[in-house]
């Protein structure tokens, strides 16, 4: 079964965005390609049993198994070994994408305290997004009662937008609440 989202960005974003910018051809429209959702723990080379409890976390939010990142070189003033565990990422495409971004903007994000939008200066020149989120309780997978410390998480969504405009009316038509200018 395809994913809701999917059907939605077809049906409605793909006619909307040809009209906006007056592409010619259906394959020139902005879509979706990857994406990304990085943990960074460095205080998982002082107590390994975070690192645990933060992949079973993303796990249970993107539904995927997490690559656990490690430390590129040492460096002595951050107690840091080359090949320490440092973090962990998921990568997501496909119908699991379009399910974690259909959850994350319509559950996850609006239960964020005192929202009043995700920010639009967020974007990296090329049409990306990244979206940083303070803690893992939002996400409705995780139980509440089983945390001991809040997590944040960085969310990368590549698109292949050639503008931040282009990107950020894909976005949006795809739900995501963008802050209004001069609020």
């Amino acid at each position: 079964m395809a994913a809701r989202l999917r059907a939605f960005y077809t049906d409605t974003v793909i006619p909307a965005l040809t009209k906006e910018f007056g592409y010619k051809n259906i394959m020139a429209v902005p879509k979706i390609v990857k994406i990304s959702v990085n943990i960074g723990l460095g205080e998982a080379t002082q107590n390994a049993k975070l690192m645990d409890k933060a992949v079973n976390e993303l796990g249970a939010i993107t539904g995927q198994k997490p690559v656990i990142t490690k430390a590129k070189k040492s460096i002595a003033a951050f107690k840091l070994r080359e090949n320490m565990p440092i973090g962990c990422m998921v990568t997501l495409r496909g119908n699991q994408m379009f399910e974690f971004l259909d959850r994350l903007v319509n559950v996850s994000i609006p239960r964020i305290r005192d929202f009043r939008g995700v920010s639009p200066k967020a974007f990296d020149g090329r049409g990306n997004y990244t979206l940083g989120i303070k803690d893992q309780l939002i996400f409705p997978e995780i139980d509440y009662s089983k945390v001991d410390k809040t997590i944040g998480m960085n969310i990368s969504i590549t698109t292949t937008a050639k503008s931040d405009a282009e990107g950020m009316a894909l976005l949006k038509n795809m739900g995501m609440p963008f802050r209004q200018q001069g609020a």
